[in-house]
């Protein structure tokens, strides 16, 4: 019989101790210590390995057979840089209920020409056909494996021979080797290191999806980030039918790119172009609304930023803020009343992000100071009008990165006019702009320009 070992293990960082303590020295949260028993690995090893790893000059490795498998999602594929990486590990977490099963599963039934296993521990297989027939396209080379048991999964991974394995969710699967419930720390960090020496000898990739913790963290050790070659992050509010597809880290691409998605019935839908879905068709002009020209890594998109200024009913003023900083509407609220003379210390000053969108692109600035101005003096702006620079404390309008970027986008979708910082002309070429460029260098300009 096979020697046993019990250690505590910390369920949040994963680090271990050989007796229980309440309060743990490396992540310092209290009670999460757990016993865990530790067998050594049987003879029988899961997966098997073809041969002995030997060294090999860089010049004799050939890429003969590194093509990227496109996955038939192009928001997906580029975030990827392309496609996947065959023998490449991705990790894809969010909150329960975004998409994340949903993405994998079409992902699944788009990929025609390879063979994919999808591995279920949280759906048996008629539910998973009950998605699939909602989700409507059809895919003959998808075979389904509902299984928790990662010595199980790749026995029927060497009968099947799929080009790609989805996995979900990682924190469901437990293997033999170590005698703990699925979840833990421990099986986390072995089934997938198990997964990764299989993708790396079979070259075959493999998708694994994962929870996160109440924070907004990847469940399990932070070890399951550093082996995975790419972790991908799904976001968004489950009240609003957006989500966001960013690369938190990519080996084989840039973590610059984000993809964006619409939620519908029939599953997700790609948005390639999503300046129109953010920004509200309306006929007349309203106050206290503005469009922004923003990027979330390289992708520049428009935005509309809503705001809403009026009388404080109690004592205390509000300040709420959705998909925008709160601490920086309060900034900018000071520099407005310190630099431009406007009092809203009495006001009660409410900002939206249309779309449910959240946007840390200081770039933003100026069209949030601008809406809560045309909502305060209940003057509109006009429609064909954007904004693109960021405020800094002592009222000057500074510059922002890739303006040309911005500018283009805001062109595209017809915009006449662009408010931007004076010293982001410098360098940029005119010539052919059919928009008319305004250059600002203190809030005072933008007031004068847009309110007198």
């Amino acid at each position: 019989m096979s020697k046993t070992k019990s250690i505590y293990v910390c369920q949040n960082c994963g680090a271990n101790s050989p007796r229980w303590i309440g309060k743990c020295p490396v992540c310092n949260e209290w009670n999460t210590y757990v016993e865990e028993i530790i067998q050594k690995p049987k003879p029988f090893s899961a997966r098997i390995s073809k041969t002995k790893a030997s060294p090999k000059a860089l010049s004799d490795i050939s890429l003969s057979n590194s093509e990227r498998i496109v996955s038939g999602i192009n928001e997906l594929d580029r975030i990827l840089g392309g496609g996947m990486v065959p023998g490449s590990l991705i990790l894809l977490g969010g909150e329960p209920g975004i998409g994340k099963s949903t993405m994998a599963l079409q992902l699944a039934l788009k990929t025609n020409l390879h063979k994919i296993l999808y591995v279920s521990g949280e759906e048996s297989e008629q539910q998973i056909k009950l998605r699939a027939d909602r989700i409507g396209n059809a895919n003959e080379n998808c075979f389904i494996l509902s299984e928790t048991n990662l010595e199980n999964i790749f026995s029927q991974i060497h009968v099947v021979l799929p080009d790609i394995v989805i996995i979900d969710s990682i924190q469901t699967i437990h293997t033999d080797k170590i005698e703990s419930s699925p979840g833990s720390v421990s099986q986390v960090r072995e089934s997938a290191s198990e997964l990764l020496g299989y993708a790396k000898e079979s070259g075959v990739p493999v998708i694994l999806i994962g929870h996160i913790t109440k924070d907004g963290s990847l469940a399990g050790p932070k070890v399951l980030e550093h082996i995975v070659d790419t972790v991908l992050y799904f976001e968004g509010d489950r009240n609003y039918l957006y989500r966001i597809l960013r690369a938190n880290k990519n080996r084989f691409g840039s973590t610059s790119e984000l993809g964006l998605f619409e939620m519908s019935n029939k599953g997700l839908n790609e948005i390639s172009n999503p300046s129109e879905l953010l920004i509200s068709h309306f006929d007349e002009n309203l106050s206290g609304v503005t469009i922004a020209s923003t990027l979330d890594g390289i992708r520049p998109f428009l935005i509309e930023t809503q705001a809403l200024v009026s009388s404080a009913v109690y004592g205390t003023p509000q300040r709420s803020s959705t998909g925008f900083d709160l601490r920086r509407l309060n900034m900018l609220l000071a520099v407005l009343e310190k630099r431009a003379g406007f009092k809203l210390a009495s006001k009660d000053v409410f900002l939206n992000i249309a779309g449910g969108i959240k946007v840390a692109d200081p770039a933003i600035d100026l069209a949030v100071i601008s809406s809560i101005l045309s909502s305060s003096l209940d003057v509109p702006v006009n429609k064909k009008k954007c904004f693109s620079a960021e405020v800094g404390l002592s009222g000057e309008i500074r510059p922002v990165s890739r303006i040309e970027q911005r500018i283009t986008e805001a062109e595209k979708l017809g915009f006449e006019k662009v408010y931007l910082s004076k010293y982001n002309l410098k360098g940029l070429n005119r010539k052919n702009m059919k928009i008319q460029v305004m250059a600002l260098e203190k809030i005072e300009d933008l007031v004068k320009q847009l309110f007198h």
